[in-house]
């Protein structure tokens, strides 16, 4: 097939990292077209206003905090996304953690300032920070040339990189080997004594995954990240990204097609040809992109074009795989809300409004995993709760606020089913939240509540897993998202993956869909 429905690719999802791929490819003179079946690009990166109650209050559903962005900042900078609007504030501090008694534990930029909040609690916990921010950071050094590249491709540039800071921190390598082989809530409760300090540092890692497992090590590198990079937001929301990108590759030539979903990845003879929508238009292409999960996106392929094995090795790979996900819960105000009572409790005078508090205790982060490996909701709060618009007051009308409730580890499939509790476990989260945000219940207009099956349904993304396919040292490289398919190419010729599924993982950094667009290029050329 030639003409109007014929490209060099086709790119089957429109999140950040389709269009990031479509950006790179049309920028090397590609004809393509990116394929959403919503009615908006974005995916995980979007926003929008989605509380009937309340039409003027921005809401974030996924992604908020750029933390990854931040670490691997290229594709923002080579696509040239500030001329089209995008743009991001730095917040400081980031991260602050609360503990139940109310007193806090910054965690700033410079990690000499976190040492001297720790110290507050313990001085023996801060010189052991410092001492454990020396092997994470020496880590990072490793870790992060290996991170941006290809890991089919030889990069030999990185690896002397990553190599240099192998032999420049050799004398540390026996000490990051047990760190990041070893459970993170071990190294944690080993190294520190201090109930904040122990607490604080749970519940931030919690975030990547149960802490309480083998080689959940590899979790401390956000605490580095955030200590070298600092967290940012983009001003207008998440959705601001996605339309720059979206922008950038019009302006490529590139084409968006919304509300077309796929029904078949067309496959014969070894190769990709194009794609079939649900509405029967048939696309040719040389080459597909699939940058949704990659279990979705096998499942798409021409019946019979993968074999058996590949697609169940797809199938199985974890996602939420522990049993737990989080969960979303969004607040709509009439009005700002505040966090005097734990500021009162500060010597420095220091507002919280503007930063994300982790709120839980090292206990409560166990209990919260287990529960939901159970099937059950943890009694014990443990949930990250920010203001967007503290940060971006345009995001609401002048003089109210939108909470973002982020429990961090609610059960995938609840015993009772997410449709017989979703609106009782909304309203405990509000009322967990409410005892350190002042202000969030008596000012409500109106909440949006998002489970795993919802964000699942909404986004087609097994088991509502926010990276696709669970973060671990075996999923990682050539072995992400399995074994086989983590490399160049795929068994059918031409058909690539391009999303959370594929290295580096998840996190908005467009990464995934950068290296997706060099193996079409490497492959359309040969």
């Amino acid at each position: 097939m030639s003409g109007a429905n014929s490209y060099d690719v086709a790119i089957v999802g429109g999140g950040h990292n389709g269009l990031a791929a479509a950006c790179y490819l049309a920028e090397a003179g590609k004809r393509v077209v990116v394929i959403e079946a919503r009615e908006k690009i974005g995916g995980m990166a979007s926003s929008g206003y989605l509380i009937p109650e309340a039409p003027r209050h921005l809401i974030n559903p996924c992604a908020l905090d750029l933390m990854s962005l931040r670490v691997h900042p290229m594709m923002p900078q080579e696509l040239q996304l500030e001329r089209h609007g995008f743009r991001q504030v730095e917040m400081s501090p980031g991260y602050v953690y609360v503990h139940p008694d109310g007193n806090s534990l910054v965690f700033w930029r410079e990690p000499e300032k976190t040492a001297a909040e720790i110290r507050r609690f313990s001085s023996r916990d801060a010189e052991e920070f410092l001492a454990l921010m020396k092997l994470v950071d020496a880590f990072i050094d490793m870790a992060i040339p290996m991170m941006r590249v290809d890991p089919a491709q030889r990069n030999l540039g990185a690896k002397w990189q990553a190599l240099k800071a192998v032999l420049r921190n050799r004398h540390l390598k026996p000490e990051i080997m047990a760190l990041i082989g070893s459970p993170a809530y071990t190294s944690i409760m080993e190294r520190f004594e201090h109930p904040v300090v122990q607490s604080a540092l749970c519940c931030l890692l919690g975030a990547a995954g149960p802490i309480a497992n083998d080689a959940t090590g590899i979790y401390f590198a956000l605490l580095g990240f955030i200590h070298r990079f600092g967290l940012g937001r983009a001003v207008g929301g998440t959705q601001a990204l996605s339309d720059a990108l979206a922008a950038r590759l019009r302006e490529l030539g590139g084409e968006i097609l919304v509300s077309a979903p796929v029904a078949e990845i067309i496959a014969g003879d070894g190769r990709a040809k194009g794609v079939r929508l649900k509405d029967g238009r048939v696309l040719s292409a040389k080459a597909v992109v699939a940058s949704i999960h990659p279990k979705m996106a096998l499942e798409m392929v021409t019946p019979g074009a993968l074999d058996r094995r590949t697609l169940t090795r797809v199938a199985l790979a974890p996602a939420n795989g522990h049993g737990a996900s989080p969960l979303k819960v969004d607040v709509a105000l009439s009005s700002q809300v505040n966090y005097r009572r734990i500021e009162a409790l500060r010597a420095d005078g220091l507002s919280l409004r503007k930063s994300v508090l982790l709120i839980g205790t090292s206990d409560a982060v166990l209990d919260n995993f287990r529960c939901a490996a159970r099937g059950e909701v943890s009694k014990l709060p443990y949930m990250w709760i920010t203001v967007p618009t503290a940060v971006d007051p345009g995001q609401a009308p002048e003089g109210q606020d939108v909470a973002y409730l982020y429990p961090v580890a609610t059960p995938v499939e609840p015993r009772e089913g997410w449709d017989a509790i979703r609106d009782r476990v909304g309203q405990t989260v509000i009322d967990q939240a409410a005892e350190y945000m002042l202000g969030l219940k008596e000012f409500e207009i109106g909440r949006r509540v998002e489970a795993a099956p919802d964000l699942e349904k909404r986004l087609n993304v097994h088991r509502g897993c926010v990276v696709h396919v669970d973060t671990s040292t075996t999923r990682s490289a050539m072995m992400r998202p399995a074994a086989g398919l983590g490399g160049d190419s795929l068994p059918v010729a031409g058909l690539f993956l391009g999303g959370a599924g594929i290295h580096p993982g998840g996190g908005v950094n467009g990464l995934p869909g950068r290296i997706a667009a060099s193996r079409v290029k490497r492959f359309l050329a040969r």
